[in-house]
């Protein structure tokens, strides 16, 4: 199974449709990691900024989508996006050579680390947005994978998201800018 991963849209249907023309067609589902259309006080106004066509675009796609809110996100968002998105957070499982190996989805702002860390099992992939800055490192037995975001990235990796793969027992974990362009990955 093969998940494209995005967070931090704020509203720039530009942004998101350039993602989903480069990734879309090789992915079972979407992750949505929150700040779907408002691009928040202390952040400018992204390239493309359409909520009304992101919320078209987002809402063209609710079966493939798995969603939690981020920061921006309220219920006036959801008045618009036909699909849940006001979770705090979500799991996924998926198998592992023991059992399952989870994946922890959330928008970053609620969780930190210390929390997280004592709340999961080790080998716990966590996804996460909210800084706008790529993160692929491991801490504690768990795995923080941030793929940025597609419209007002924070990080010099530029505009970015996720792809994870799922075959067998092995999952493999990449970042790409929103045009297709690999930058790293890692496998596990």
């Amino acid at each position: 199974m093969t998940f494209l991963i995005l967070s931090d849209i704020h509203g720039s249907a530009e942004c998101l449709e350039t993602a989903l023309a480069s990734f879309e067609k090789e992915c079972d589902a979407i992750i949505l990691l929150g700040d779907y259309l408002n691009h928040g006080p202390r952040n400018p106004l992204p390239q493309g900024w359409d909520t009304k066509r992101t919320a078209e675009l987002l809402n063209a796609r609710k079966e493939k989508l798995i969603c939690v809110r981020g920061n921006c996100d309220s219920e006036v968002d959801e008045m618009m996006l036909t699909f849940p998105c006001l979770n705090a957070y979500s799991t996924i499982a998926l198998p592992a050579p023991n059992g399952i190996r989870r994946l922890f989805l959330h928008h970053g702002h609620l969780y930190d680390r210390a929390k997280l860390s004592s709340w999961l099992p080790k080998g716990t992939i966590v996804l996460s947005g909210h800084t706008h800055v790529t993160v692929m490192e491991e801490e504690d037995g768990l795995f923080y994978f941030n793929p940025g975001s597609i419209s007002l990235p924070k990080c010099c990796d530029g505009k970015t998201c996720g792809i994870l793969e799922v075959e067998g027992n092995s999952v493999k974990v990449s970042l790409y800018n929103i045009e297709g362009n690999l930058i790293r990955e890692r496998e596990f």
